[in-house]
């Protein structure tokens, strides 16, 4: 399917201004993805994320939610830049970085029947966020969101669908185990693999978890998010 991209301009509720990547299919979307970033910023791997969802019929935006701090930011996946992205996380709140996923989805409802909310790392912590604190979500996928486990006592407001990594170092599983007993009804898999599995700019990249948590993502959207009236 052919595709088309573009970086527009967002603005959230509290008047920021930030950057986004978009990428979208040549036909009517089936629905819009908001695509959430690791601490790496929108980098190759969150467009290239965009992109293959468009190729499956979603328009998806990627908003910059670095733009807070520091514009026009890409981390590379080296230890030095891993503790840059840790320390500029640290500066944008949960709560702040969630005007900006809020930011995208509104942008997106007007052109999309509904607008979920996928994300990794620390976007699969804003991920499962939106689902328990942003009303307009329509469903949210969430791949090994550190804080997760840490938000265990909220409840998820739309579908939600988790990826976690069974040899996550940042993310024990037990924690994860313990969020799994508190949301039974939850999908919720575990790979053969550790933190990051789903990127292959990464060395923890896994080939096979990363295909198939795609595969399940993309039946998931499909289930639960209508196909537009025609």
């Amino acid at each position: 399917m052919s595709i088309a991209s573009s970086h527009p301009t967002l603005r959230a509720a509290d008047g920021h201004s930030l950057s986004a990547f978009e990428a979208r299919p040549a036909a009517a979307p089936r629905g819009g993805v908001v695509v959430v970033q690791e601490i790496f910023g929108v980098n190759g791997h969150i467009r290239s994320v965009c992109e293959r969802l468009a190729q499956a019929g979603w328009t998806a935006l990627a908003p910059a939610l670095f733009d807070r701090v520091e514009r026009d930011l890409e981390l590379a996946y080296t230890p030095d830049e891993v503790e840059r992205g840790k320390a500029l996380k640290q500066r944008v709140a949960l709560d702040t970085a969630l005007q900006d996923v809020e930011a995208a989805r509104v942008a997106l409802a007007g052109r999309a029947p509904g607008v979920a909310v996928l994300g990794f790392c620390w976007g699969g912590s804003l991920a499962w966020a939106a689902a328990t604190r942003l009303p307009g979500t329509a469903a949210a996928i969430s791949y090994y969101g550190g804080e997760v486990p840490h938000l265990a006592d909220e409840a998820a407001q739309c579908p939600t669908l988790l990826h976690f990594g069974e040899t996550d170092a940042a993310i024990p599983l037990d924690g994860v185990e313990a969020f799994r007993r508190r949301h039974p009804a939850l999908p919720l898999h575990l790979y053969p693999a550790g933190h990051g599995f789903n990127c292959d700019q990464r060395a923890s990249y896994h080939a096979a978890s990363a295909e198939l948590a795609w595969r399940r993502s993309l039946a998931f959207l499909e289930a639960v998010m209508p196909a537009p009236q025609t």
